[in-house]
């Protein structure tokens, strides 16, 4: 925790002392409609100047905890010293030299990776600069060493904005409006959902895999074409879904029953997020494909298809490229990432995040609005509903990301209603009872609304 907030009790009046948005950020927000892609989604004005491990600040000189961590980017907090002394060094040696060529870090980064990498045999890594590269990339691969071209996705999933990526993502219609035809031969099916079954009565995993087996295979798609099934070990922006033990492992052997590839979408689950450094680990699975990227470069721009050896290896010279693959200072700041989360945040990450979700369940006894309280590691989500029809409620987890806004503190939403949390992995239990006593005085204030 930061000297601040170590010092200062945490209420919304010793955080924020403008109205929101101040002067300065206003300012800023005029200038930026007049430039800048309406596009982007932006849920409430905050105008950053500086952050400081898990708090930021805006231009107006307002504190405040960051329990979005810039959508799970900023794994070892904002501005960490060691990651920022890695960047400058770097940056005194060079600062591109293109991925047609070779430098120490790369390598060192691709070596690394494959020491951690769970595929339980030799990997390979080609290296980008998002989560929606690394991704495409996964594809073409999948597609490059199969000569099938169908893939299997799943409703909810998040993957990418690009129009291959795109195909697969299905957690809000908005991403898709406007863009058909993406890529064509991607089927979707049900992620398992605990809390909301489509299955009455199942195994909501098994039911998932059955369905897939009986009737998607059978009478939909020819198992015989699909190439590759992407699945997020814990589903991201549908709603921080957790799957049931025994799905994955399943997926797994259903893909190896049909000569299927298995590609793992870790961009915002891997890094040490969920408590293990890849989420799959959770449930001991192997994917043949991963792809990294978010908490990988601790706010550096970064992606990596990390993937088997025997499959990468059949890539031919020109196959597929990147100009800004492996660039110096994201490798340099991936590097020193890699090393603090394996050196101690993941650990933290497993034990702050159960006492976290602990917490989280405590408040759900008091409040009848928290319908669902889930999550492993700092992956965290409470899904609000109506406490009487238990139907989501969207207008309140609206307001109670606006109202924790004006208190101090930023989060974001995913899937239908539901507030996540993915604080910077360096985070304590004392700034995690800063965010809940924040949390609690937002939750009343939007139902007061």
């Amino acid at each position: 925790m930061s000297e601040v907030a170590a010092k200062s009790p945490i209420t919304p009046a010793r955080r924020i002392h403008t109205a929101l948005p101040g002067p300065k950020a206003r300012a800023l927000i005029e200038r930026d409609a007049a430039v800048v892609s309406p596009s982007y989604p932006r849920d409430y004005p905050f105008v950053m100047s500086h952050g400081r491990g898990a708090e930021v600040w805006d231009v107006d000189g307002n504190r405040f905890l960051d329990f979005a961590a810039g959508i799970a980017v900023c794994s070892t907090g904002h501005a960490h010293p060691e990651i920022v002394a890695a960047i400058k060094g770097a940056a005194d040696r060079f600062l591109h030299i293109s991925s047609d060529y070779w430098h120490e870090a790369q390598v060192a980064l691709a070596e690394k990776i494959a020491a951690l990498a769970p595929m339980r045999e030799p990997v390979m890594s080609f290296f980008c600069q998002s989560g929606t590269e690394a991704v495409e990339a996964a594809l073409k691969l999948a597609r490059y060493v199969t000569g099938r071209s169908r893939f299997i996705g799943f409703l909810g999933g998040f993957h990418g904005r690009t129009m291959g990526s795109l195909a697969f993502t299905s957690s809000k219609y908005t991403q898709q409006q406007g863009f058909f035809p993406t890529m064509p031969g991607v089927t979707h099916v049900p992620y398992p959902n605990r809390y909301r079954p489509l299955f009455a009565g199942a195994d909501q995993g098994q039911a998932v895999l059955d369905t897939s087996r009986t009737c998607l295979f059978a009478c939909n798609v020819p198992s015989s074409e699909v190439a590759a099934v992407l699945v997020e070990p814990v589903q991201g922006e549908g709603g921080y879904l957790v799957p049931p033990d025994g799905f994955l492992a399943g997926l797994r052997a259903l893909c190896d029953r049909h000569g299927i590839l298995l590609i793992a979408d870790e961009v915002q689950s891997g890094v040490g997020r969920t408590g293990k450094m890849f989420a799959c680990e959770h449930w001991g699975v192997a994917p043949d494909i991963m792809t990294l990227a978010k908490g990988l470069g601790s706010g550096m721009p970064i992606g990596v298809t990390v993937a088997k050896r025997r499959i990468m290896e059949k890539w031919k010279r020109g196959a597929h490229g990147n100009t800004y693959g492996g660039n110096p200072l994201c490798c340099a700041a991936a590097l020193k990432t890699l090393e603090l989360v394996e050196g101690g945040y993941v650990a933290n990450a497993e034990k702050v995040g159960a006492y976290f979700i602990e917490r989280l369940r405590e408040l759900q006894q008091r409040q009848p609005a928290i319908g669902d309280v889930r999550g492993k590691g700092l992956m965290i989500g409470i899904e609000l509903v109506d406490p009487v029809t238990h139907a989501p409620a969207r207008q309140l987890c609206d307001a109670v990301i606006t109202r924790a806004f004006h208190n101090g503190l930023l989060l974001l939403s995913c899937g239908t209603s539901t507030v996540r949390f993915m604080p910077p992995l360096m985070i304590s239990t004392s700034d995690v009872d800063d965010a809940m006593t924040l949390l609690e005085v937002a939750l009343r204030e939007a139902q007061a609304q």
